[in-house]
């Protein structure tokens, strides 16, 4: 090999081992400025969020931080009421929790039996009925046909999952005028009266599926210097219950895990 052919041959190599890095930095400037993926591990956002969910989180919502870090370089709005945040959570900063704000600094969050509300205005319910997963894809349930009035093509589908009948579904309306799914333990709700007033600088917070949810109940506030960013949409979707999505030409039988209806699905 002679020296001109081993001088190209390095500087190929060069080449390859510099875009590689470009790549890698500015895959790391996207996950730490713009988007960072976020797979749901629970069930407390059911049925906003589904476990098996992955979703893009807006890094550059509230604010810009320095990756891996809590530092923030610059801040931009604060959280609204029913925004749905991922957070390092509190009692652990090494994990990751996603809620919906319910408070924000200054607010007086009560709940008095069984009616929650935000200084002292009650949120509006509107309760819909589900009949059964539907035919042609067993990933979605069917409304009733009285209820689709109240859940309205505007929230696209309702996801299946085993334990629907368990749960009352209700659309949920907060004073930004704001509408979105919660459910409620038919046998078991959590209707403890409580209250709390938010500090300055931080959120009080609750899951959507509101009696199987760890949140602001039970451990406090969110610091805002916690916040990593809102959720913005759903990128994949993988169920891994026993029932299958199959039954239809999007969901041959290899893919009869993927939830198909909820890609790009916006997170409201």
């Amino acid at each position: 090999m002679s020296e001109k052919q081993e001088k190209n041959f390095f500087q190929i190599l060069a080449e390859y081992v510099q875009a590689l890095a470009g790549a890698i930095i500015l895959a790391l400037l996207i996950r730490g400025f713009v988007f960072e993926p976020f797979k749901i591990p629970s069930e407390s956002m059911v049925p906003t969020l589904m476990v098996g969910d992955h979703i893009f989180v807006a890094r550059y919502q509230y604010g810009l931080r320095v990756p891996f870090t809590k530092f923030w370089l610059t801040e931009f709005d604060d959280p609204k009421r029913g925004d749905v945040v991922v957070f390092n959570f509190p009692d652990d900063e090494d994990v990751d929790f996603i809620k919906r704000v319910v408070g924000v600094p200054g607010d007086v969050v009560t709940m008095k039996d069984g009616v929650l509300k935000v200084n002292d205005e009650p949120m509006q319910y509107k309760s819909f009925q589900l009949v059964h997963p539907s035919e042609s894809n067993h990933c979605v349930m069917d409304v009733a046909e009285d209820s689709k009035t109240v859940f309205t093509d505007d929230y696209g589908t309702f996801p299946h999952y085993l334990l629907y009948k368990k749960y009352d579904q209700k659309m949920e309306t907060n004073l930004e005028g704001q509408t979105y799914m919660v459910q409620s333990s038919k046998s078991n709700p959590r209707n403890f009266d409580f209250e709390f007033k938010v500090p300055e600088n931080q959120f009080f917070v609750m899951g959507d599926n509101r009696d199987q949810s760890h949140d602001s109940r039970f451990w406090g506030f969110v610091p805002r210097e916690n916040l990593k960013g809102k959720a913005q949409f759903i990128w994949l979707s993988l169920n891994s219950e026993k029932t299958k999505c199959a039954g239809n030409i999007w969901s041959p039988e290899i893919f009869s895990n993927v939830r198909w209806d909820r890609f790009g699905k916006k997170i409201h």
